[in-house]
């Protein structure tokens, strides 16, 4: 069985659980490097609030940041999501076992045989009317 780091895995799932982070990743992986506020454009929220999501996903390893003056450049980093994604394979391995095995049993099963209908000559009666009329019941005197 392979060991996973829990302390990296509780990281990497943490920094993906939020939507907006999982957005700048997604911006990340399309272009190699983007300065914080090109990153950060497309976003209706202040330069710092971007600045915390960063740092999450900096301090998880999915995003590495270099400075050139005045300018800091994020890249992708996706070595933690790799440890995330065989922890999840080994959950997917079992799922697809479970649900081959249940297609199998399915499969093997014979149909149950239709009901029998009923051949009896006898008629249905029908129920006899309610004494009074649905509604109003109120006698008037």
């Amino acid at each position: 069985m392979v060991k996973f780091s829990e302390a990296v895995l509780d990281r990497t799932f943490a920094a993906l659980a939020d939507p907006t982070r999982r957005a700048l990743l997604a911006r990340l992986s399309d272009r190699h490097d983007l300065s914080v506020s090109e990153l950060a454009q497309p976003f209706e929220m202040s330069l710092p609030a971007v600045m915390k999501h960063l740092d999450v996903l900096a301090e998880a390893g999915l995003v590495t940041r270099t400075k050139t003056g005045r300018t800091v450049a994020c890249r992708l980093s996706a070595g933690p999501m790799e440890e995330a994604m065989q922890w999840l394979n080994r959950y997917q391995r079992f799922w697809t076992e479970q649900l081959d095995r249940l297609a199998a049993f399915v499969e093997e099963d014979e149909p149950c045989p239709p009901n029998p209908v009923s051949r009896s000559s006898a008629v249905s009666t029908p129920r006899p009317r309610k004494s009074s009329v649905p509604g109003r019941n109120r006698r008037k005197s």
